[in-house]
């Protein structure tokens, strides 16, 4: 158990006798705790107090004075200064996206877009959002009044200004702030015609108070009124742009609040650690304290680097979940790589040839891999005493290796006796397989393609061959055991996203926890209170940025760029 921080011995003090009282907060080496203090305790103190009396002797990080008369105003209508600075201190700091802090929200405009994509189709969604709305509404339908809210009703809807028909259309009500943006919100269906929407967008420009909206403005809008915390905000970005079921899967969990609620309670237990903390530097030396509350601190905050710790081991599966894992085919010349590459993708990728060494270069193409996403990489044959452009493409294919998260180890099972089959299980197959027992580090499959050529009794068995899967890419044989098995790898790689803690999808994520983590380590380290507390409000920090407190214009503005126009 780590050491008990000492008592100080500047703690509060109450001096009688000369009218005046004074309070003593505890004085620290760091100028920026001490700046906090005083920022905070300015900002405590009643406004109303302030210009009643005026102050003698304001605040310094030795002590705050105040006449006797103003403290016992104070104590009767808001309990003192110091017990008001303590609770400030033990509790959460306030989030910027409450209400429209949130720099970027748009106060007034009313914004509109199509929000269905491009292109010709059955229907159409136009919504608008913010005070014009219901005017918009009016503007374009007849009869004049407003549906029913969140009900769809049948509307002719006209030109503002000319009058002319548009569409017929279901147009829906939603009144801020029961809507997704927390405005009030229009939405029109209608034929999804490029003449109908043209004509709806322009009808919707001519109303007075009407823009056309930014990449992302509704969800930006929806985060400013605290109606999506910024871990949903990815989600949702995540999930219009899944191509996989896995992405999909795990972009709804993020959608649904489950790493937002990890990180509010972890976000707790770190405010209740500093409560903890602040309450022994207040009343260390007074006998208010029950037995054991900086070992209960240190307990909690040891169990939360454990937690972090774990998370932070697995960010890097979720990342590639969301961007893709790095699958790489090799295998010595002429053993049906290519014919691989082209039937996983299910496209011509690769050219095929009888001729060794047709792959020169390394070819890429993103594919699906058993509901996962991948980077499938076709590479050069590998072989020695090639031609220069051969031996180059042979550099990039072990340089891919290297950078795999999966290598597809390709053979012909035909043969297995040749001397490049024997090289490349020495050099290739055998270290990597040796060497990720665990699964930590890069995973690999072999597989023993042309199983259509070989005898009726099948492959002879070898004591020397690794785990093994027979293909044939000529007949498709063995395929569905192969989809089976990258599943499997490609779980391990990516992670499950359908069981488990919720993964770190984000470099931004990684960053912010690693930051916290950080902080708890120099919690542990330092036997001064002051500092302590001060670790784990920067600890806290971190933890409320990931959710969207205290982030800066220029990180907002790099997360809601990836959204279309009309999300």
């Amino acid at each position: 158990m780590r050491e008990v921080f000492p008592r100080r011995r500047e703690r509060r003090e109450r001096k009688l006798g000369d009218g005046r009282e004074t309070w003593r907060v505890p004085r620290t080496q760091n100028p920026r705790l001490s700046q906090l203090l005083l920022s905070e305790t300015n900002r405590v103190w009643p406004q109303t107090l302030q210009s009643a009396h005026p102050p003698a002797a304001w605040l310094s990080t030795s002590g705050i004075s105040r006449p006797s008369s103003t403290l016992s105003t104070c104590h009767s209508c808001h309990k003192g200064i110091p017990d008001a600075l303590i609770l400030l201190l033990s509790s959460p700091r306030p989030c910027m996206r409450q209400g429209s802090g949130v720099p970027g929200a748009s106060s007034g405009a009313t914004i509109f877009a199509l929000s269905s994509g491009q292109g010709r189709c059955g229907i159409a969604v136009i919504r608008t959002s913010g005070p014009a709305s219901g005017h918009a509404l009016r503007s374009l339908t007849a009869p004049r009044d407003l549906p029913p809210a969140r009900s769809a009703c049948l509307r002719l809807l006209s030109h503002p200004r000319s009058g002319e028909p548009l569409d017929r259309a279901l147009v829906l009500w939603f009144p801020g702030p029961q809507s997704f943006t927390g405005e009030d919100c229009a939405e029109f269906h209608v034929h999804g015609g490029p003449a109908v929407v043209s004509g709806v967008l322009q009808a919707l420009g001519s109303v007075p108070g009407l823009r056309p909206a930014e990449a992302g403005e509704f969800t930006r809008r929806a985060f400013a009124h605290g109606k999506l915390s910024l871990t949903e905000v990815e989600g949702l970005a995540d999930l219009i742009h899944a191509e996989t079921e896995a992405q999909r899967r795990q972009a709804l969990r993020q959608l649904d609040g489950e790493l937002g609620h990890l990180c509010h309670g972890w976000a707790k237990t770190l405010t209740k650690a500093l409560a903890h903390v602040e309450a022994y530097i207040d009343f260390g030396e007074d006998d208010n304290l029950e037995e054991g509350v900086l070992e209960r601190a240190n307990s909690e905050v040891r169990e939360l680097e454990l937690a972090l710790g774990a998370h932070l081991r697995d960010a890097r599966r979720g990342q590639r979940l969301r961007s893709g894992a790095h699958v790489v085919v090799a295998g010595p010349p002429n053993a049906g790589k290519s014919s691989l590459v082209n039937l996983l993708s299910r496209k011509p990728v690769s050219i095929v040839s009888p001729e060794p060494g047709t792959t020169r270069d390394v070819l890429e193409t993103p594919v699906d891999l058993a509901g996962f996403p991948a980077l499938l990489s076709d590479t050069a044959g590998l072989r020695e005493g090639a031609g220069p452009v051969e031996q180059e493409g042979v550099r990039r294919a072990r340089e891919r290796l290297e950078q795999a998260d999966l290598i597809l180890a390709v053979l012909d099972a035909s043969e297995l006796a040749s001397p490049s089959s024997c090289n490349f299980l020495d050099t290739v197959v055998a270290p990597t397989v040796a060497g990720s027992p665990s699964g930590d580090s890069q995973r690999l499959l072999l597989l023993l393609n042309k199983s259509d050529l070989l005898p009726p009794g099948g492959l002879d068995p070898s004591p020397n061959l690794p785990p093994h899967l027979l293909l044939s890419c000529l007949t498709g044989e063995g395929l569905d055991g192969l989809l089976e098995a990258l599943r499997k790898e490609l779980a391990e790689v990516c992670g499950d996203p359908s069981t488990g803690p919720p993964l770190l999808t984000r470099a931004r994520h990684q960053h912010h926890l690693q930051g916290c983590l950080d902080a708890l380590g120099h919690y542990a380290k330092t036997r001064d209170l002051a500092l302590a507390a001060e670790a784990l409000r920067l600890a806290r920090g971190h933890l409320a940025r990931i959710t969207g407190g205290g982030g800066t214009e220029e990180i907002l503005d790099v997360i809601f760029r990836d959204f279309c126009v009309g999300k």
